[in-house]
């Protein structure tokens, strides 16, 4: 009864389990020609998720574990242009990122916009 119970929660917690695919977070990004995001709020959200995947980059290298990809954006750089330069990025390719979870997406897209020289 007990493994029941414990295999039971495991799955309940793994359905729990919040993930950002990167047509989410592409639709959370989202903003008009105007520059007004087009999903309330959404601005937090998706600039909260790509500062997660860049302090979570600028922890694995102060461990001196090298980071499979790669990206220098400079200290000074506004939150929000990194946004708007990921939204593009992950518009251009939706395709190949689309479903799939966001952070590789935002890496490889952090990547493209501040390559480390």
């Amino acid at each position: 009864m007990l493994a029941t119970l414990m295999a039971s929660s495991g799955a309940f917690a793994q359905e729990r389990t919040a993930r950002y695919s990167a047509d989410y977070l592409l639709q959370v990004c989202s903003f008009d020609e105007n520059g007004q995001e087009v999903i309330k709020g959404g601005h937090i959200a998706c600039q909260g998720y790509i500062a997660g995947v860049m302090d979570y980059h600028n922890l694995i290298s102060s461990l001196g574990t090298a980071p499979s990809v790669d990206f220098c954006v400079p200290a000074d750089t506004p939150l929000r242009q990194v946004h708007m330069n990921i939204y593009k990025y992950l518009k251009e390719n939706r395709h190949e990122q689309g479903p799939f979870n966001a952070a590789p997406g935002v890496a490889l897209g952090l990547y493209k916009a501040y390559p480390c020289r």
